[in-house]
């Protein structure tokens, strides 16, 4: 569970922060705002309760806290009181955050202000408790009881952090030229306070300059395995070991905010009709006002059942009366709830060692998953020291371990790889899992070093095969991009480090969620650049490289490939090769009359390349269909079906594109005529159902301009009947 958390943001709001400094389009209130909404919103999107904000206004118009009777708490108001923020009191403080006609108001007492606010709060409980002081350093200052303010500070362990406007900060390297003596006086006593309190003293300059650098969500760690490394069964034999070990992931998937549905709250009296409708319900309601326009939804199913005794052909069924079933083939096998155990595996949770393995021969595409680390269970030395000597007898002798891990018992067992991690000061086992042989996936390639002939006569010199020069010069271009420079020194520096490639998706959709809560009607800011930095290679590398790409271009021969015709096909010029030469004369390529069943999707397509008409167009239509139905009446069971299926949809892309869709619509409409009044040898209503499940259905207006089919009459068409 994440600790509590209190903080009070002093957010000083004098006259003097609505003026504008060094060339700044913005004021210095606006400036800093910068950084306040950054931290607010971040810690709003986190949804938790438990962290806590308050906000204090410091040289305000008015006077509104707990101490306003004494003379030194004027000008301060309480903007909000220390408490779990949402996105109203974001908007509301919004726009009490202004400038005002003032400067008067004391920073010191603001912060005892603020540390009187946590103390009620948080009294003696367990509390991250800290205070931000946002100021421009011009008001006055009292620096009375400074040592009491220290010692209270450090009694209640609160943070203090003070970030100020164009504040000298000889650690970051900023320093303001001619500053006012009342400004370089308030800003010696803010950094001795806040040194006496091992606090935080910073300048927005680095702090701006930084709101540019993603939050990278700290996780808090959660076993995803409790249980045994064991080799060989304990209850067996005496010899075998068992270590008490734990599993943390290592890489896990860092997945973007995802968005939910919401309506508009009707009026009560349509809310009673909404509440009884079937697709959506309320399920919460907020307190706010802005909150009270929307309301989130539930979403409800409805399983149905065709009837043709019930009103409609369908009845409703409760989701408690359906049937699991397997599908197999075109059937579905029934397996009762008692009969369930059948196809759960009687599992025991842990992870048995099955073998080992060299490192050298392991194969990197192997990973399947996620990576994950083993460790010794917590606070036991015995079983550190074994898991240590594990990991050690790995480490030395180069080899992995092959396990069998079962997280929870009757859980699905997996493969997974361990292999040994020595640090310094940590010592665990990497562990990815392995595939099974259903998942691995086997794909024969022709070698790129050699050719192999009709005859089986190896060439090693060949048109396709590039030469030493061209190797020569590919490896010179890739050396030449190595992400990996040297310092000054000729150490190894990381150009591309891991660490700061951020997920630009993630990120993003955060950026954008939080600039929307504060400015629900200005444009969203363009993506920081260092989430498009890595979109594309440095201008280093890109200048390292140059020469020998051009190099690498001139020996390869590479040539631009012209852009793609769009337009219609039978209306397009054919395409030239870069050659200019008529390939169609020196092949003495006929124009063919007839399309041949053994070779028809190749022999279509051309014939519909090579017409010159839409009648030859339709000719070429009218002979596939023969052919077609010629082999789904001479199909011997579903033998030429895969084949057909294959045919049409040729057929229905070849159309859309020659923009003939509706000789396609005619021809399907007449073959499933003939397939369910069984005109094409028998029974083929199976390849019917094969047509649908391809989606080799009608063309549709959205396909084709020149369809006349809307989707509800192409839904109907498809229908079994």
């Amino acid at each position: 569970m994440a600790d509590k958390e209190a903080t009070v943001y002093i957010v000083d709001v004098g006259m003097s922060m609505g003026e504008r400094h060094h060339d700044r389009a913005v004021t210095d209130l606006e400036w800093a705002m910068q950084y306040v909404w950054d931290r607010i919103t971040g810690t709003v999107a986190t949804g938790r309760k438990t962290a806590m904000m308050g906000v204090i206004g410091l040289r305000t118009d008015t006077t509104s806290n707990e101490l306003e009777d004494d003379v030194h708490f004027s000008h301060i108001s309480v903007l909000s009181n220390i408490k779990q923020f949402l996105m109203p009191d974001i908007r509301k403080l919004e726009e009490e955050l202004k400038p005002s006609r003032t400067n008067k108001g004391d920073a010191i007492s603001a912060i005892i202000l603020a540390i009187q606010m946590i103390i009620t709060h948080c009294k003696k409980l367990k509390y991250r408790r800290k205070i931000v002081l946002i100021t421009n350093g011009q008001g006055r200052m009292s620096d009375e009881n400074l040592d009491e303010i220290v010692k209270r500070i450090k009694e209640d362990s609160i943070e203090l952090v003070v970030m100020g406007t164009d504040f000298d900060d000889p650690e970051y390297g900023y320093r303001e030229e001619d500053k006012d003596p009342r400004k370089a006086e308030n800003e010696t006593l803010l950094r001795t306070l806040v040194e006496d309190c091992d606090g935080v003293y910073g300048t927005f300059e680095q702090a701006v300059a930084e709101l540019d650098v993603p939050r990278v969500k700290t996780i808090k760690s959660m076993a995803s395995f409790k249980g045994y490394l064991q080799l060989g069964n304990p209850e067996e034999y005496d010899s075998a070991v068992r270590i008490p070990v734990e599993r943390y992931y290592r890489t896990y998937v860092a997945r973007p905010p995802t968005a939910s549905s919401f309506v508009l709250r009707s009026e009560p009296g349509a809310g009673k009709e909404a509440e009884s409708s079937d697709t959506a319900a309320a399920i919460k309601e907020s307190q706010s006002a802005d909150a009270d326009a929307l309301t989130s939804v539930r979403t409800m199913r409805m399983y149905q059942v065709e009837d043709k005794s019930a009103p409609g052909g369908k009845i409703d069924v409760e989701r408690d009366d359906l049937a699991k079933g397997y599908e197999y083939g075109r059937t579905a096998v029934h397996i009762s709830e008692t009969d369930e155990n059948i196809t759960i595996l009687e599992t025991f949770a842990g992870l048995e060692l099955m073998g080992f393995i060299q490192s050298d021969h392991y194969d990197r595409y192997m990973h399947m998953s996620n990576t994950s680390i083993i460790i010794a269970q917590r606070a036991n030395d015995k079983a550190a020291l074994a898991l240590s000597s594990f990991i050690h007898a790995l480490f030395e002798l180069e080899c992995y371990a092959v396990a069998r891990l079962v997280m929870k018992e009757n859980k699905p067992p997996a493969i997974v790889l361990l292999a040994p991690s020595i640090e310094p000061d940590y010592e665990c086992l990497f562990e990815v899992q392995l595939p099974f042989a259903e998942d691995v996936r086997t794909y024969r390639f022709p070698p790129l070093e050699k050719v192999i002939t009709v005859s089986g006569k190896v060439v090693t010199q060949h048109r396709n095969l590039p030469s030493d020069d061209l190797l020569d010069v590919m490896d010179k271009y890739v050396n030449s991009m190595e992400l990996v420079d040297t310092d000054e020194d000729g150490n190894p520096v990381e150009t591309f480090p891991i660490e700061d490639s951020y997920s630009p998706v993630l990120h993003r959709i955060d950026s954008a969620v939080r600039a929307r809560a504060i400015n629900p009607n200005q444009p969203i800011p363009p993506p920081s650049e260092r989430l498009t930095k890595f979109s594309h290679p440095s201008e280093d590398l890109v200048q390292n490289s140059k020469e020998h790409l051009e190099k690498l271009i001139e020996l390869a021969d590479v040539k631009k490939v012209p852009p793609k015709a769009k337009g219609r096909k039978r209306t397009r010029e054919p395409e030239k090769p870069l050659s200019g030469l008529d390939v169609d004369a020196l092949l003495h390529q006929e124009k063919r009359a007839k399309i041949s069943p053994n070779n028809s999707i190749p022999e279509f397509k051309q014939t519909l390349a090579q017409a010159e008409n839409i009648e030859a167009i339709k000719d070429a239509t009218k002979q596939m269909m023969v052919i077609v139905e010629d082999q789904i009446r001479h199909s011997l069971g579903d033998a030429n079906y895969d084949r057909v299926i294959e045919e049409l949809g040729t057929m229905r892309d070849e159309l859309i594109s020659f923009e003939e869709p509706a000789s396609y619509n005619q021809f399907l409409g007449q073959v499933k005529d003939k397939l369910l009044q069984e005109k094409l040898g028998g029974d083929r209503r199976e390849l019917w159902w094969l047509i649908r499940r391809n989606k080799l259905g009608l063309v549709v207006e959205r396909e084709s301009d020149q369809s006349k089919v809307t989707d509800a009459e192409a839904k109907e068409f498809m229908s079994a009947n």
